[in-house]
């Protein structure tokens, strides 16, 4: 199975902590910000549901730019064989 060696910007990264910190922000959106940021060293890569909530994001008219970006980002480093 292939790999995916991205890893998540300083400005994706910095972007993930303030919607953590943010009690404004949604659920998805703060799913895909601890995503984000679990992949800002190391080796790991996008799950299998984390993949699917991040497409559902990138193709709903429902969530704010950031989420969307946040969204970009974690499928980007999905794995490429799924």
């Amino acid at each position: 199975m292939s790999k995916n060696t991205k890893q998540t910007s300083t400005q994706i990264g910095r972007l993930a902590s303030e919607t953590l910190q943010s009690s404004s922000a949604s659920k998805v959106a703060k799913s895909l910000a601890a995503s984000a940021l679990s992949q800002r060293n190391g080796d790991r890569q996008t799950g299998g549901k984390m993949e699917d909530t991040a497409a559902r994001v990138l193709a709903s008219d429902h969530f704010a730019k950031a989420t969307k970006v946040l969204a970009g980002s974690v499928l980007s480093q999905a794995n490429k064989q799924r």
